[in-house]
Order: C-alpha cells, then sequence, then structure tokens
C-alpha cells in the first residue's frame, strides 16, 4: 500500500487501527527529547513511516500530536507510526526493554527449556560529543533505539549517560550542526542500508 499527502491525512483513525497497524515493523526506535519545532516532530514522523520503525517516543518538552504544526509537517503519518509521550528518555527505554522482553518471552515460550533472559538492545545517541564516534563506524546491531535531541543544545548530558553509543556525522563547513530531521535520515538510513532492511512491495 502506498497513499499519497492527500490520502495519508484524510486516512480515517478507524482504518488505521486495523490493517495498517499489521504494517512489518522494523526494529528501530525513535526518542524524540525536547524536541521544540513542531514541523521537525512532524518531518520525523514521516522518516518513521517512511523506514516503519517499530515506535516514537516523545520526551520531556517535546510537543505531542494532535498538534496541528505536526498533523500538517506528517502528513497524517502521525496517525500510522506508533507513539508514545515519556517524561524522560530513561522511561522510554526501560518501557523498550521491557515490551523487548516480552517479545522475546513470547516467542520462545513453547520451548520447555527456555530460559527468561533479557533480550538485550542497543542505545545509541545521535550527538556531537567528546566520547563520538562517526556515525558510519558505529556497529549497529538490532534492535536498537536512536535518541536525537533538542535543536539548539542537543541531548542532554544526562541522557547521554544512558547511550551504549555516541554517534555523529562530520561536519567540514562553518554550520556546525544539522537540521534534526537531516540527522535522523542520515544515521537511520546508514542503518537500514547496513541491516539490510527488505523493501515493502
Amino acid at each position: 500500500m502506498r497513499l499519497n499527502a492527500r490520502q495519508l491525512r484524510e486516512l480515517e483513525e478507524k482504518r488505521v487501527q486495523g490493517e495498517i497497524r499489521e504494517i512489518k515493523r522494523n526494529p528501530i526506535y525513535f526518542i524524540l527529547e525536547n524536541i521544540y519545532d513542531t514541523y521537525n516532530i512532524g518531518g520525523l514522523f514521516r522518516l518513521a513511516d517512511a523506514l516503519s520503525v517499530e515506535k516514537i517516543y516523545l520526551c520531556g518538552e517535546t510537543e505531542i500530536p494532535p498538534n496541528h504544526k505536526i498533523m500538517k509537517a506528517s502528513v497524517g503519518t502521525y496517525k500510522i507510526v506508533p507513539w508514545k509521550y515519556k517524561e524522560t528518555v530513561k522511561e522510554a527505554i526501560k518501557e523498550i526493554q521491557d515490551d523487548l522482553n516480552i517479545k522475546h518471552q513470547t516467542l520462545n515460550v513453547k520451548d520447555k527449556s527456555f530460559k527468561v533472559e533479557r533480550l538485550k538492545f542497543k542505545v545509541i545517541a545521535v550527538e556531537q560529543s567528546s566520547k563520538s564516534i562517526p556515525y558510519n563506524q558505529a556497529d549497529y546491531l538490532l534492535p536498537l533505539a536512536l535518541i536525537f535531541g533538542n535543536e539548539s543544545y542537543g541531548i542532554l548530558p544526562e541522557t547521554l549517560k544512558l547511550a551504549d553509543q555516541i554517534v555523529e556525522i562530520p561536519m567540514w563547513g562553518i554550520n556546525k550542526s544539522l537540521n534534526v530531521i537531516v540527522s535522523a535520515a542520515i544515521v537511520s538510513y546508514w542503518i537500514a542500508a547496513a541491516s539490510r532492511f527488505s523493501p515493502r512491495r
């Protein structure tokens, strides 16, 4: 199924709750921390839909749907991509871990020799830092969560401590950083290519 902008905007919520929710999702989570620009949030919903990510977490002072500007910028994809608000990134990470554990146990519950273990997943912060490495040199093992921060000051220092790895995009000009949507697209599509996501037909 492919829908254009008009069709996405007109898509009924009831229909979304049905067949569209059955879309195969890739094991990537977006965690947005204190992103102020509602058009950026909407754009990140569009990106998340393009990649068919598992879920978006909107954290801290990040605005949530049905904010009009998010609805407009997302061209309706906020209805398709699963999302949730959490006060902190730490809460979002815990919920992802808990959900992955439940899925892992459900898949293996028929095996009597199965041991209940925590399914590990990687948390990667996309940020400029003295501890960062170039985004194209990181080891992206799925499932994973990508943290994206505020347009002005980035990811909070206490949040960076929660990340398993920090990656950044090289900047060779005068400008210090890229727009958050552009940064998210570069890193997440690199992961998609490296993980060989299967294209949807």
